[in-house]
């Protein structure tokens, strides 16, 4: 039996296929162009939807056993459908100015206090439902013929199967999502002017959809009797692809962001949660989870290569190797660089959750080599989640094991240096996938090929290699550590003086 995980991406989409034993038979990915400018930043469905319709395809070529396609994605970002089915615009994604003046008058209406018990959420503009109140207000002409309305895994799953329905972790990517009774809020959709209606069906992580339409079926020369499933938000399905299932544990993955995903149960202090931008998002077996994430994590050794050591890198490539390998093997893993980042290039995320907040570099000297700040760039993320861990232990939520995913889970020295940083186990995992890995297996629960969701962990996640903490270098990390924790709050000082 074979069974199909879709992750959509903002930049591209990706169909694995799986046996009942997670070894992968094949797979497919393709990139789709974002619209992006100084101001609006839009992804076009149809364009995704053709992508996915074309990854499946690949993937499944000649594969005859397949019992079932789960689909997870990113969120936040809405799509509007008319009568046919047709994007009547496209989609404005998390990043979109559009919608800061209408989450002002959602929270002038309700009040943060409404808006975080109620949703889970502190309130942004980055959410689905100030987005809908600015097509609402300012192109109601297209609001007035749409028929439905989604965000990207439950258009492709309605796509694929005719229903119209969203998980309860996608849904509480709008601010408009109940978390605790698990269903729309009546009256932030009344408010915005969004008719229930239009909203989809809202079900548990990994439900069944219904069976994949036959004409679907036909052009994607697949199995007609295929069942669709509702995946979850693509941070969760990282969380159950790396096994990251209960209290205690928790997902770094490590890619242009970096996003560490604890799970936990309701007895914790939701205001400090809140207070910190932590987002509270419905997960399995009654527990939850949340994000603590920083906007650079990869990005900013991407911003090392293609900023300051581009020449190097042009080198490398050029021999047919890898920049970042190459740069990764120079550091010194034995000893501090001794250099304070402040990893804010893009804006500050959890705690802060501050777009104004800029990096910052403390500790140069004329003895500072390149690869010691490529060094201290690597310190400097792990520095913030560590900062991030601390203000989730205060409202009671503790992670004993971190289960790396991401283009960062390869690099050896950085998940050393994570362990002694963060004095936590880092733990790697044989596959590189995550994404598509967890979604399969909710589709093998919900095909009846697993009991639940420990024997599809038992099957699926198969653990690499552990990185222990070293004491001796954590307590060196840790007198920096002290210094780093000023450096937020001096450098706003100075740029708002």
């Amino acid at each position: 039996m074979s069974i199909i995980g879709v992750d959509v991406g903002t930049t591209g989409c990706k169909c694995t296929v799986y046996d009942i034993n997670g070894v992968i038979k094949n797979e497919a990915y393709m990139e789709y162009k974002v619209n992006i400018d100084k101001k609006f930043h839009t992804l076009n469905p149809e364009i995704v939807w053709k992508s996915v319709k074309k990854v499946i395809k690949i993937a499944a070529k000649n594969i005859n056993d397949i019992k079932g396609i789960g689909v997870t994605s990113f969120g936040e970002a809405a799509i509007i459908l008319d009568e046919n089915n047709q994007s009547l615009k496209d989609s404005l994604l998390y990043t979109d100015i559009r919608g800061e003046k209408q989450c002002e008058k959602i929270i002038s209406e309700f009040g943060i206090t409404y808006i975080n018990e109620k949703t889970g959420l502190n309130p942004s503009p980055m959410y689905s439902i100030s987005k809908l109140m600015w097509l609402k207000e300012n192109r109601n002409e297209l609001m007035d013929k749409c028929k439905r309305i989604c965000l990207f895994e439950d258009y492709i799953v309605y796509m694929l199967s005719g229903i119209h329905q969203i998980d309860y972790s996608l849904a509480s990517r709008t601010m408009a999502f109940d978390i605790n009774k698990l269903k729309w809020d009546d009256n932030i959709l009344n408010y915005v002017g969004i008719d229930k209606i239009l909203m989809p069906k809202l079900v548990a992580i990994g439900s069944k959809a219904g069976k994949i339409k036959p004409e679907v079926a036909a052009e994607l020369d697949i199995n007609e009797q295929i069942l669709i499933v509702s995946g979850c938000h693509d941070q969760i399905a990282a969380s159950i692809g790396t096994g990251a299932t209960k209290e205690n544990m928790a997902v770094d993955g490590t890619g242009t962001v970096e996003c560490i995903t604890p799970v936990f149960t309701e007895k914790v202090d939701k205001n400090i949660l809140y207070k910190g931008s932590y987002a509270i998002i419905p997960f399995l077996n009654n527990n939850y989870v949340t994000y603590a994430f920083s906007f650079t994590g990869g990005a900013l050794l991407k911003w090392y290569r293609d900023k300051i050591a581009y020449m190097e890198a042009e080198v490398f490539t050029d021999r047919g190797e890898s920049a970042y390998e190459n740069f990764n093997e120079q550091i010194n893993i034995n000893e501090p660089s001794d250099i304070l980042v402040l990893p804010h290039f893009a804006g500050a995320a959890t705690p802060y959750m501050d777009n104004n907040a800029r990096g910052a570099m403390i500790g140069l000297s004329i003895d500072t080599t390149s690869i010691q700040i490529y060094q201290a760039l690597m310190e400097g993320v792990t520095y913030e989640m560590l900062l991030n861990i601390e203000r989730l232990e205060e409202a009671g939520i503790t992670i004993d094991t971190l289960y790396a995913t991401g283009g960062g889970a390869a690099s050896e020295e950085w998940l050393q240096m994570k362990a002694n940083i963060l004095n936590r186990s880092i733990v790697t995992l044989k596959s590189d996938q995550s994404g598509t890995l967890g979604c399969a297996m909710l589709v093998g629960i919900a095909c009846g090929l697993f009991e639940n969701i420990d024997d599809a962990t038992k099957k699926f996640v198969k653990i690499g290699k552990t990185y222990n903490p070293e004491l001796k270098m954590h307590n060196k990390y840790m007198k920096l550590y002290i210094k780093y924790k000023k450096m937020y709050n001096a450098v706003k000082d100075i740029l708002e003086e």
